[in-house]
C-alpha cells in the first residue's frame, strides 16, 4: 500500500493529464509550466493595478481601439469558435499572445470567479496612474514575459 502522498501525487498527475487532453488543437504557442506560472502571476498583478481587460468582448474592443499589451488566452475553451478570431486580431495589431492550459486558472489569476476565455494585460492602467516603482516593476515583468513568449513563438514557426 502507498502512502497518502503517493496517492495525492497520482491524483495530481491524473488532473494534469486531463487538463492536457482538454486543450484545443489551435492552442499554439502554449506556455509551459514555468512560463504559465509567470504569466498568471503577471495577470494577478495587472488585476490588482486595474491594468486588465477580461473576456472576449472587452479584449476585442480594446485591441480594435489600439490598446497594446499581452493577450493571454485559455487553451481549454469549448466551443473553440468563441476565441478563434482573437489570435488573428492580435497578429494584425502586433500584440503578443500566449495560451495557458486552463480557463479556471486564468480566472483565478484575474480575480474573477467565472472561468475566463482570455485577458489582455495592458501596459498602463485605463484610469489614473500607478506609482513609479510599481509601474517600473510591472513593465520589467511584462518585458520579461513578452520576450519569453516571442522566443517560444519563434521556436514554433
Amino acid at each position: 500500500m502507498g502512502s497518502d502522498s503517493e496517492v495525492e501525487k497520482t491524483q495530481q498527475k491524473e488532473k494534469e493529464r486531463k487538463k492536457m487532453l482538454a486543450i484545443a488543437p489551435i492552442a499554439k504557442p502554449l506556455a509551459g509550466k514555468k512560463l504559465s506560472k509567470k504569466t498568471l502571476k503577471l495577470v494577478r498583478k495587472a488585476s490588482e493595478h486595474k491594468c486588465l481587460k477580461r473576456g472576449v468582448k472587452e479584449v476585442v474592443k480594446s485591441i480594435r481601439r489600439g490598446h497594446k499589451g499581452l493577450c493571454v488566452i485559455a487553451g481549454n475553451i469549448s466551443p473553440i469558435d468563441v476565441i478563434t478570431h482573437v489570435p488573428i486580431l492580435c497578429e494584425e495589431a502586433e500584440i503578443p499572445y500566449v495560451y495557458v492550459s486552463s480557463k479556471e486558472d486564468l480566472a483565478t489569476a484575474g480575480a474573477t470567479k467565472r472561468p475566463t476565455c482570455c485577458v489582455l494585460v495592458l501596459t498602463k492602467p485605463t484610469k489614473g496612474e500607478l506609482a513609479i516603482e510599481e509601474q517600473e516593476k510591472m513593465k520589467a515583468d511584462y518585458g520579461q514575459i513578452v520576450s519569453d513568449v516571442s522566443e517560444l513563438t519563434s521556436s514554433l514557426f
